[in-house]
């Protein structure tokens, strides 16, 4: 008897002959969270993957942990592997479930018997082995329709194995399936929550920084790194491009009209943002953005934004409000961060009147005063990258 891991896959088995690939892919990154825990040994048969682990010495909670991170996993379940013999089955059963039916008071069985050379029905397996937990725990009744914990054997062909309840996983697509992506990360609310959706489609990360020292502090760019490090728990490693906005946001105070402020910054970090991206191979950008957040966030602003952009713009958030946004910070662990007190550059030269409604004939006709070319250039060069694991 040993324990293991089963995984379920969920949103995968819908992909026909591509099935295969999703699955390497997702136990791919599976390795590369576990890689520091040990050595296992994956395999997939009938819709579940079953990781083993080949060390004796292995922190089981710490990978259950990890797994439940991974994206592309439906449900998962801890479990002990025994021969197909229904005595080692029922010992296998008390010996990994014991302790955890003495706490609850209801319980049922489930049989799933993919061999069918076993010599015992699944009804009959149900009903044998629900009466031998009956004799060995007195404070259980059966109830088959809302248990406190559903006991569960699948025959397997070449294995038996035993586990309680399942868990619910990150779900999503496994990442890289769905390419690369770059994130426009501030300090905020939002735009981590916004990484973490779009990476649970499958996408990989490449996060883009704007800092404007001295207007912006270290510790601000310390909260991006810990922002991203909570994001990387389930996305797997971010590499971080922090870019120097100084010039331009000072370029833009001395040479635009004031209530255009936050609109031509935002035209600008795209235009830096999809030279980045290019150089990094992504294919799309990605903004924390709710349709009528902010004043830079209503839809005639967004047109203006979307104007300079050559690659799409993913907005995950957009017809989200901000309670549903701080839940999914709270369930990522990101809000506690975001809501310290450090600025980013998004707050800088912010305008007391904010333009509403611009066109993008007001903010060219604004922007052709002064020659941006060079400044943009410098900001993309001179990117400072550092991994986020």
């Amino acid at each position: 008897m040993k324990e293991v891991i089963l995984i379920k896959n969920g949103e995968l088995a819908l992909k026909g002959l591509n099935r295969n690939t999703f699955e390497d892919m997702m136990i791919k990154n599976i390795r590369f969270r576990l890689r520091d825990l040990g050595k296992f040994e994956y395999q997939k048969a009938q819709s579940t993957i079953k990781i083993e682990p080949l060390d004796d010495d292995i922190d089981f909670d710490e990978v259950v942990e990890r797994i439940s991170k991974v994206f592309g996993i439906s449900a998962y379940s801890r479990a002990i592997a025994c021969e197909k013999d229904f005595e080692i089955i029922k010992e296998a059963a008390e010996k990994f479930l014991g302790e955890e039916l003495e706490e609850v008071s209801t319980f049922k069985v489930e049989a799933k018997r993919a061999d069918k050379r076993f010599p015992m029905t699944s009804p009959e397996i149900s009903r044998e082995l629900g009466g031998y937990l009956l004799s060995k725990h007195r404070n259980l009744s059966v109830d088959v329709h809302n248990p406190d914990i559903t006991v569960t054997v699948e025959i397997r062909d070449t294995q038996a194995f035993v586990r309680g309840n399942q868990l619910m996983g990150a779900g999503g697509m496994p990442i890289g399936s769905a390419g690369d992506a770059a994130i426009m990360i501030s300090g905020g609310i939002d735009s981590p929550v916004a990484a973490y959706m779009m990476a649970k489609r499958g996408l990989r990360l490449t996060a883009i920084h704007f800092a404007s020292p001295p207007y912006t502090s270290e510790k601000a760019e310390i909260k991006v790194h810990s922002l991203l490090s909570k994001v990387a728990k389930y996305s797997g490693r971010i590499g971080l491009l922090t870019v120097c906005f100084t010039d331009i946001q000072e370029a833009i105070r001395d040479n635009c009209p004031e209530e255009y402020f936050t609109l031509v910054m935002r035209r600008m970090m795209v235009r830096i943002s999809q030279k980045i991206a290019k150089k990094e191979k992504c294919l799309a950008l990605i903004t924390g953005e709710s349709l009528g957040q902010v004043a830079s966030q209503t839809l005639p602003a967004i047109v203006v934004t979307d104007a300079v952009a050559k690659i799409p713009i993913l907005r995950p958030l957009i017809g989200m409000d901000k309670r549903e946004i701080i839940e999914i910070s709270r369930m990522i662990d990101t809000f506690d961060i975001s809501i310290e007190p450090f600025e980013d550059c998004c707050t800088v030269f912010t305008p007391k009147h904010p333009r509403t409604r611009p066109t993008i004939e007001q903010l060219e006709e604004i922007e052709s005063a002064y020659n941006w070319d060079e400044l943009i250039e410098t900001a993309v060069n001179t990117a400072k990258f550092k991994a986020i694991n």
